[in-house]
């Protein structure tokens, strides 16, 4: 019997290290169909786990669904594992060097533990060549086994997308590749258990490695042209959003949109491509552009914000501005990489007052990380400025009167929406002073 057969029979278990807002769901997904161990380091993720806590309602749901999985953060169990999946974070460290810390700990992690004849796979973003290069040998040596002979590996990039109930691990065809034939055939069936949209079997792992990383970039780069019409079209006194909608009429014209870049993926996976592309000897020109202009969008709505304050003659020594949405994209909890606290920075640079409202981010969460103390939504009063920053949908449902509560009476009211959710005629015909990307 192979290793595929066993998995399926539940004689075999597989094996999910790192349970963020990839391997949760991975996890989720696989243990409707078999055994699953959902490993992580951290034991008070795992406790809140075992209790049924859970990040992400949705996410949630499919677990309990998924009663098979296995929480632990005790290594040893991934002993009576045969197939791993990493899917552990890969942040950047100062400079935009990519930081490998993670993926190292936990192949090293697997290593300790797995038995010989094991399939490991990697998800986590990465360049091409870190699978191979970097995580066979750590393999290897803390093993004392060889890949190939005693032990395989695989890749198959993440590609979930975090608040997004319709495109989720299930729905997204899943790329995946192996050390060989044999491994690639593995690791095909074993996703197909639970990716009803089918899975890519890319010719090798460099390969699926380089599609994952630049499908990020592609859209960094996109959103970055966008960025910087809205920052021209700003100049001419042109309203960008119409600008697009006029645009948007032709059937070929790619439809993105201005706004914040952030995020564990598209804000720093081309980072990770550059850093490759400068050590085989190539400096990027393109990618690093649309970097350097994503980067700065947070301290360019701040400064459009500044101004409109002066020219109101508002003083900015006693301004209050409601800040609506921490999170680093709509609809989601997750606040890594969040672009909206450069706003807030340069916001408070000026010493103007903000008070920031997201009732999908853990307040907790947001102190830990950013020391910033969330405020209630009823704390949105007289107010000065409203910025609109994540257009989470129950920001979107929010009307005129909504908003018109969140300022004093004779108050001068600016409206900051910043990806242009909402309608400017209406706010601009109650007398506000409205702008967006």
């Amino acid at each position: 019997m192979n290793l595929f057969e066993a998995i399926v029979n539940r004689e075999e278990k597989i094996a999910v290290v790192g349970l963020g807002y990839v391997g949760l769901p991975v996890a989720a997904a696989l243990a409707k169909k078999a055994s699953v161990i959902g490993f992580d380091v951290n034991a008070q993720k795992v406790k809140n786990y075992q209790q049924g806590i859970f990040p992400d309602e949705f996410i949630g749901e499919a677990c309990q669904e998924a009663s098979e999985i296995d929480f632990t953060a005790d290594e040893t169990r991934l002993r009576e594992a045969r197939f791993f999946i990493v899917a552990v974070p890969t942040p950047i460290k100062s400079g935009n060097v990519p930081d490998l810390q993670y993926v190292r700990a936990a192949t090293r992690t697997v290593a300790r533990q797995m038995p010989k004849g094991s399939v490991v796979v990697f998800e986590s973003t990465v360049y091409p060549g870190v699978t191979e290069e970097i995580c066979i040998p750590l393999l290897e040596s803390e093993s004392g086994m060889q890949c190939g002979t005693d032990f395989k590996v695989g890749y198959s990039p993440e590609r979930i997308n975090p608040g997004d109930d319709v495109h989720r691990f299930e729905t997204i065809v899943k790329i995946v590749s192996g050390i060989d034939e044999e491994t690639l055939d593995t690791v095909a069936r074993v996703y197909g258990l639970a990716v009803e949209a089918g899975v890519y079997r890319a010719e090798s792992i460099k390969v699926a490695e380089a599609a994952k990383v630049i499908e990020n970039a592609q859209r960094d780069i996109n959103i970055a042209f966008m960025n910087e019409l809205a920052m021209l079209f700003h100049k001419m006194g042109i309203d960008t959003k119409a600008v697009l909608q006029a645009a948007g009429t032709k059937w070929n014209f790619l439809k993105f949109t201005p706004g914040l870049v952030g995020g564990h993926c598209i804000g720093i996976d081309p980072y990770y491509l550059t850093y490759k592309a400068e050590d085989s000897g190539y400096r990027s020109k393109i990618i690093l552009a649309g970097r350097h202009i994503n980067d700065g969008m947070g301290k360019y709505i701040a400064e459009q914000i500044v101004k409109s304050v002066v020219r109101l003659k508002l003083d900015t020594s006693s301004v209050r501005i409601g800040i609506m949405g921490l999170a680093y994209k709509e609809n989601c909890s997750d606040i890594r990489n969040t672009k909206v606290m450069d706003v807030i920075s340069e916001l408070q640079e000026y010493g103007m007052t903000t008070l920031i409202v997201d009732p999908l981010v853990d307040p907790e969460q947001a102190y830990k990380e950013y020391r910033i103390e969330l405020s209630e939504p009823e704390a949105l009063k007289d107010l000065d400025v409203v910025v609109v920053a994540v257009p989470h949908a129950a920001f979107a449902a929010l009307g005129v009167e909504d908003f018109a509560a969140m300022f004093g009476s004779g108050q001068t009211k600016m409206m900051v929406d910043i990806k242009g959710i909402y309608n400017k005629v209406d706010f601009e015909n109650r007398g506000y002073h409205y702008w967006s990307l």
